[in-house]
Parts: C-alpha cells; structure tokens; sequence
C-alpha cells in the first residue's frame, strides 16, 4: 500500500481513524529503504527492528490517548547527529566504528514527543561539502535524477524525504546545508536563528555557524519540530534563553496577517548572469506575484557580498581546524597501524582517516590561525562579519523579509565540480549569509527547470523571527499554487 503522506497532519488524520498504524508506517519506509532506493545510497544505517518495535510501542500509546505530539512521524538524523548506543561518523572513515555514548539534545526532545528514526544518513564529510560527494561511504544521488548531486552537506537527509524513505529528517546548517539540499530534492529546509536549537549533541564544524534544521515536506511540519526542539538546554551554553513561541499555532492563524509586508530581494539574485535561466525567471515570478498582492517590492544592494563567501571560510576553516583537532587516532576512531611513536600515530592516522576537502578546510584554516596571518586574515574576517551583521541589521529595519534564489542552479551533475573547489564553493554564493550573520532563513520549493530539476526560494527573517518567517513561507507556498485563491 502507498503511504506517501506530504505532512504529519494527514498522517495523524488516518492514525485517528485506524486507515494506517505506525507499524506500517514503518515497514512501508523500509521497503522504501530497501532495493528500491539502495542506489540513492542516503543511509548509513537502518534501524528497522528498532524502529518497528518502537512503532508497536507509539500505536499503543495512541490508542490510550497519550501519544506525543510527533506520534506518527518516521525521520532520519544526518550523520552528525549523536543517538545513544548508535553508530556515528560524521561521513569519515575517521570515527570508524565510534559509538554515541549519549544523545543529542534536539534528537531527544523529538524522541520525547514519540518520533520514530528510522535510520543514520549520509552526508559530506564532517559537513562539509555543497553536493554530498566528500563522503567516505560515497556519493548520495539524487531520486529526480540520480546522475545528478542531491546537494550539500545534508544530501542523504534530503533524499530520503525526497524518495518517501522518511517523513522527515534532521540536518544540520553551517552554510546552507540544509537549504541547498532541500532546494536541489524539491523540499522545505529551514536553518533557524543561530543558538534558537541547542549545539549539544552535533558534531562541531563551525561553533560560531553550526544550527540544526529540519527537512520537510511541509512548512506545518517544519514548524513543529522547530518548537519542539528549540528553547534553553543546560548543556549548550550558546544556546538562546528566549521563550519558544508556539510556531505550528502562529503559521495556522496567520493569513490574515500577510498584509502589507514591505519585501527585500537581492539585486543579483535576479540580475546576475551566473543565474541559471530557470530560476531567474522563477525568482521573478514570485516577486511579481508579491506585487500584485499589494506587498512593497525593492531591490537591495548588498554591498559586502563579495566578502560573504571569503568571511565564511576563513572563519569556518579556522573553527573546523580547532575543532577536528580532537580527532587524533589516540581516543576513539581510525588509529594508524603504521605508526611508531606519539606523532607519527597523529600524523598517519589523520592522514588516512580525513578526505581531501577536510584536510583541505584544515589545512587552510590553520594557515589562517598561525601566527603570521592571523591579523591578515582570521581577524579582518571576524571585523568583516560584524560589518556584515550591522548592514543586515539596517535591512531588516526597513524589511520584513529578503528574498532571493536558493542556489543559483539548480542540482549539478556528479563530478561536475570536484575538480574545481572554486566552483564548489561558489554553490553557497546565497546561502552563507544567514549563517556568517545568525538571522533564520528557509528554503522552500519553487518550481523546476526544463530537465524537471528542483528549484528553490530562500527567504531570510530577522532574529529569532521564525514564526513570521514560517507564516509568510506557508502564505506564498499557497498563494502561488495553481487554482488557490492568493487574495487577502
């Protein structure tokens, strides 16, 4: 039987009425799982009589009446997420054979509210790519097209939804590893305000970028797992201390708000020739439909976007060379047997245990952290940054919202840019922003090109704004479908 539900809401509306169960809810994603979708290659590891056996336990709790909020939702976590008594690798050969001796913060606040996870996906590895090509496990291809890359760095979360293998997944952002990806598969993917999910549990890349986001089929259901995993956590000491509004209520009342928003879009998310035909002209569309809505519609010069994608990495590299430092063949992991003292073991078994693009981020960051350029570089770019925060900052004072493409292509062909880390970095022109600055942005979809390839809309929202950011993604997901009424 086909149980391609689009949101936990219909999939709670057949569980009410006994049309499905969790049970096979669950082994309906495992047949997905399975033969039919192996060539994806989006999981590292399955936990089907897990997952079936915890289903038994939700439909039971469903039918006392005191199932969670979740009950019903079958998700993947990204292979960066820690899950007690399960397998993590971070996409490296590294953190071969390393077991999570605890769980994440946000993995249990959906595990308390009756989630299933169905499974561990693959990823770039520790993060850090733009087409999920850089993991050690392999490439994930994407379902519309599997000669072509699903994007980065959460490509296995973001097929895995895309194919109906999960409702759901959980990612993780430092760059727009959750937007890209969602664009490229046709999917919702939110990063949120920076600190709004707690860090505890995810495995570092950039501690000052890092966020955790959900992939969805639905702004409904990003929005509820947004509420349920954000807010204090006593393990997270940059995690926001800001109450969490009741996101999945506020976007369910709040059409009649959409009235009268004054829109930003980025100048060159239109007007740049490196823009792919397709999403130049969809991107234009959705502005011109925002007009007719009586909405104010300006471009906006971002002055320091040619800085953006350089302040990024030499912040990231910086922090990912800090932070991978603890990977060491000493502890747990990969240890070299080749090796004859302290540093050759360090040497040997970092050298085997990291790919080519994290020891190429570790490299370039612990160039820019040495002595003699850390002014030149590491500390321009933290100055750099805040520039970038302060003329956000004064966009958002006039603007409720900045627009702009997602990507400015749509999925690529695999090996199409390995050879040039240039052009891979290039992919992320869009999506750094949100991240160098801390503001939510969310990915939705918006349409596909001539080869039937995903495209995606990102919006930006202020500081801890995600209720309006998710309300005004819902209005124009609606608005902008064939046969709904768009007026107010």
């Amino acid at each position: 039987m086909n149980y391609n539900y689009s949101s936990l809401s219909e999939v709670q509306a057949d569980l009410r009425v006994g049309a499905v169960t969790c049970r096979q809810l669950v082994a309906y994603y495992l047949e997905n799982i399975g033969e039919k979708n192996a060539v994806l290659n989006a999981f590292l590891a399955v936990y089907d009589e897990e997952a079936l056996q915890r289903a038994d336990e939700i439909d039971q709790k469903i039918a006392a009446g005191t199932a969670g909020r979740l009950a019903g939702m079958v998700i993947g976590i990204k292979d960066v997420l820690c899950y007690k008594d399960h397998g993590l690798q971070a996409g490296s050969k590294i953190l071969d054979g390393f077991v999570s001796q605890f769980t994440a913060t946000a993995v249990q606040r959906v595990l308390d509210e009756d989630a299933i996870i169905i499974g561990r996906q693959n990823c770039d590895e520790f993060a850090m790519g733009s087409s999920n090509e850089n993991s050690a496990f392999g490439a994930v291809r994407n379902a519309a097209d599997i000669s072509r890359v699903p994007g980065g760095s959460s490509g296995g979360s973001a097929v895995a939804v895309q194919a109906d293998m999960c409702l759901a997944s959980l990612g993780s952002d430092t760059g727009g590893s959750v937007r890209q990806p969602a664009a490229f598969c046709g999917l919702v993917g939110l990063k949120p305000t920076y600190g709004r999910i707690s860090r505890w549990g995810l495995i570092a890349y950039g501690s000052s970028f890092d966020c955790i986001g959900p992939i969805t089929k639905s702004v409904e259901d990003a929005a509820l797992l947004l509420e349920i995993m954000a807010g204090p956590d006593e393990f997270d000491s940059t995690v926001s201390q800001q109450s969490v509004p009741s996101y999945s209520l506020l976007i369910a009342s709040s059409q009649s708000s959409q009235a009268n928003l004054c829109i930003g879009y980025l100048r060159e998310g239109v007007e740049s020739e490196a823009l792919q035909p397709e999403i130049k002209q969809a991107m234009q569309s959705k502005l011109d439909w925002l007009r007719e809505q009586g909405h104010v519609v300006e471009a906006v010069d971002f002055d320091l976007l040619p800085y953006i994608l350089p302040t990024y990495y030499i912040l990231t590299t910086a922090e990912s060379s800090s932070n991978l430092s603890r990977f060491d063949g000493v502890r747990y992991g990969h240890r070299s047997s080749k090796a004859n003292d302290l540093m050759s073991l360090y040497k040997k078994s970092r050298s085997v245990g990291f790919g080519s693009e994290v020891k190429r981020r570790i490299m370039l960051g612990t160039f820019v952290l040495s002595a003699s350029y850390y002014d030149a570089y590491y500390t321009k770019a933290q100055k750099v940054r805040r520039l970038m925060k302060e003329q956000t900052d004064r966009l958002f004072e006039k603007y409720d919202f900045l627009v702009m493409p997602t990507t400015p292509t749509t999925a690529f062909p695999i090996g199409d840019k390995t050879e040039d880390p240039l052009q891979m970095y290039l992919a992320d022109i869009f999506t750094v922003q949100a991240n160098v600055v801390g503001n939510p942005a969310i990915s939705i979809p918006n349409g596909t090109d001539t080869q039937g390839m995903s495209m995606g809309l990102q919006m930006m929202g202020k500081p801890f704004g995600e209720a309006e950011l998710l309300a005004f993604s819902k209005y124009v997901i609606e608005g902008t479908q064939v046969g709904v009424d768009s007026s107010f």
